[in-house]
């Protein structure tokens, strides 16, 4: 078990480069406690898997270091670090049993007898696995596969840490919540640092207790999924997270009002808005009400979509997309309406990045 931490991190795979455009990697400095389970969400070629493969000593990086528990391991590989890593891919021998293939990395280390036995045995019952023990994994599911791959990882019990590289890739959608539970489950269990990689939100947010939005190489909000969605950082993870994804609307601001599409929204806090900067409002569309016409701000209706529990609008106002919700008995709405903010959930960004503003 181990403390990671992450030292003015970066990496290029162009020898020499000092541009920061030919980063894959920005400079970043993260850490991630003992016992934690973390997300790396963003989409592809945001750098997560650059990231984890750093981690885990697969790349030496351009800058910085990496540290377990204080000890400086930048430069070691993957077998002096302690970690284990399950790939996108199951990784097992389809010649052997699932005992043999859960034994495997424990005699590779010079254990015997008894005591793979009984590591064998208790990672196969955590995992569900003891009915197949003696059936070779030729045969097995895809899911099943991956489980195997999963204790192989989890079957040392000198393992600093677990890394996931999109491990539900290729489970079917009816086994990934299966799999997600099994997992939490086996975090609570073993106290292991897990460290998933994934662009799927839903994964992320029901996975880790801190999720690490990333976005052109750079870690935009590491936060827990409740504040990810209440208080985005940036306009990125706004919109990334949520579904969908948050407003974000050009605007003007100043004091505690806000000019938007030529409307006058009051706002909770003054803000203090930096020269030069692109302004822009955010609110969800959970606090983004459908009203009647002339109430609110004036918006048209393009359609509105039935979800079962609740129905969500589709608007333009002026040439911005706007996703709104349908309040309960609003009635037929044609093709102009209103559009109500709730205030106390709007946000105010400059170039992307949230400001504090003051009461």
């Amino acid at each position: 078990m181990a403390r990671i931490e992450l030292s003015d991190l970066a990496h290029s795979y162009r020898r020499g480069a000092s541009d920061l455009g030919d980063f894959a990697l920005k400079p970043m400095t993260l850490t991630w406690r003992q016992g934690g389970a973390y997300a790396l969400l963003g989409p592809s070629g945001c750098g997560k898997t650059t990231l984890l493969n750093i981690i885990s000593g697969l790349l030496v990086p351009s800058h910085g270091r990496v540290l377990f528990d204080g000890r400086d391991v930048s430069h070691l590989p993957t077998e002096a670090r302690n970690i284990a890593q399950v790939f996108q891919f199951p990784v097992v021998y389809d010649t052997m049993t699932v005992y043999e293939n859960l034994a495997f990395p424990l005699r590779n280390r010079g254990m015997m007898g008894g005591t793979v036995d009984r590591r064998v045995r208790e990672i196969a019952a955590l995992l569900d696995l003891t009915e197949e023990l003696n059936r070779k994994a030729r045969g097995l599911t895809a899911d099943a596969k991956q489980k195997i791959s999963l204790g192989r990882g989890l079957v040392r019990p000198d393992v600093a840490a677990i890394l996931f590289d999109e491990p539900l890739t290729v489970i079917d959608p009816q086994l990934k919540w299966e799999l997600r539970s099994k997992l939490k489950a086996l975090h609570r269990a073993l106290d292991l640092t897990m460290i998933y990689v994934t662009h799927d939100q839903t994964e992320a947010l029901t996975f880790a207790d801190t999720v690490v939005v990333m976005h052109d190489g750079r870690v935009v909000q590491a936060g827990r999924p409740d504040e990810l969605f209440e208080k985005p950082a940036h306009t990125f993870v706004g919109y990334f997270i949520g579904s969908p994804g948050m407003n974000v609307l050009p605007a003007s601001v100043a004091g505690n009002h806000a000019q938007v599409a030529g409307a006058t929204i009051e706002l909770p806090q003054s803000y203090e808005i930096p020269a030069g900067k692109r302004i822009e409002i955010g609110i969800r569309p959970e606090f983004a009400m459908l009203a009647r016409p002339g109430e609110g701000l004036p918006v048209r209706v393009e359609r509105i979509d039935d979800l079962g529990r609740s129905r969500l609008a589709r608007l333009r106002l002026r040439e911005h997309a706007v996703a709104a919700g349908v309040p309960d008995g609003l009635g037929e709405i044609g093709e102009t309406a209103g559009l109500i903010l709730q205030p106390g959930h709007i946000h105010v960004y400059a170039d992307g990045a949230r400001l504090d503003g003051r009461a």
